[in-house]
């Protein structure tokens, strides 16, 4: 039984919605990340189920300089989040004149 691409775009579209809504709703750092990464996870499988439709390899490529990018991302958001929580206990994304060093 093989899975249609169209099934993996409405998957797709739907991790997509949950990462946006993640970013919009919540407003701690961690959580907002976890949301961005929703947001990569999400574009990588319309990439492939888009380059397996097309019997084309250019989405795999391209999903694979997406996963650099994600992880250089959250390597480096990470450690800002943690230099952030180590200063304070609370940690509000709206609250952007706090991070000024």
């Amino acid at each position: 039984m093989t899975v249609s691409a169209e099934t993996y775009v409405a998957l797709a579209t739907v991790i997509f919605f949950i990462g946006v809504v993640g970013v919009i709703v919540r407003r701690n750092p961690l959580i907002m990340l976890m949301a961005i990464e929703l947001l990569f996870n999400a574009a990588n499988l319309a990439l492939v189920a888009y380059a397996r439709a097309w019997q084309n390899t250019a989405g795999h490529v391209f999903a694979f300089l997406v996963i650099t990018v994600a992880a250089a991302e959250a390597a480096i958001g990470l450690a800002i989040v943690a230099v952030t929580f180590r200063r304070m206990t609370h940690v509000d994304a709206d609250e952007v004149a706090t991070l000024r060093g």
